[in-house]
């Protein structure tokens, strides 16, 4: 039976070069591709993968929240996160939305096809290029990391400030989240309230510093 695998990524020449990659297995299927955390979630939903190859920086819905939804919705689900970036917080805050492995751009083929073994072997998997890490206990793993401000947001206010930061106009939003534009400009009150932010710039490097948007990597 093939492991059948979903890739996420903003960049259609990463999803291009892990495809052709991950095509050489021949226990691999590639069920589809893409380049949004919401489009994801989406397709998902559909093709009911194995694992998903799923970028933590993506528009419209980042790969962290977008694991955190489909967690819910589909718990067999394997899930490794991808990012240039190697910051603990980074790969705590993936792991708590339900991730089961995490590896930096860096790394080598083989690493790739090694995470997605170990997953499905029922283990965690982090490499950052030069060295891996399989983990049998996460929440062992999980206590000894930095604890985030954004844990505190609902997931929904996540959604919310990711969308605001990257320019989003609040009808744009309210369509988006299929809320009403009233409801957005109260969720923004309340989101700048609870970050104590004054202004759309500090919520902007607020959102890139806990890697909820990013810039162009």
């Amino acid at each position: 039976m093939s492991i059948k695998i979903l890739l996420a990524d903003d960049h259609k020449i990463v999803r291009e070069g892990l495809r052709m990659l991950l095509s050489k297995q021949s226990d691999f299927e590639i069920l589809g591709e893409a380049n949004t955390g919401r489009s994801a979630v989406t397709l998902a939903l559909q093709l009911i993968p194995d694992v998903i190859i799923m970028d933590i920086t993506m528009p419209d819905l980042n790969g962290i929240d977008a694991t955190e939804q489909l967690m819910k919705k589909l718990p067999a689900l394997k899930i490794i996160g991808l990012s240039m970036h190697f910051d603990k917080r980074f790969i705590t805050k993936m792991l708590k939305a339900g991730a089961s492995g995490y590896l930096r751009k860096a790394c080598a083929s083989d690493d790739i096809i090694l995470a997605i073994q170990t997953v499905l072997a029922g283990k965690f998997f982090i490499g950052d290029g030069s060295s891996n890490m399989t983990i049998n206990d996460k929440q062992q793993y999980l206590e000894n990391t930095i604890q985030s401000n954004t844990e505190a947001l609902t997931t929904r206010e996540r959604e919310l400030l990711q969308l605001i930061a990257e320019g989003k106009l609040t009808k744009e939003i309210s369509e988006i989240l299929r809320i009403s534009i009233k409801t957005v400009e109260k969720h923004r009150e309340h989101l700048m309230k609870k970050l104590n932010m004054r202004n759309l710039t500090e919520l902007i490097r607020y959102a890139i510093k806990e890697g909820i948007i990013a810039l162009d990597e």
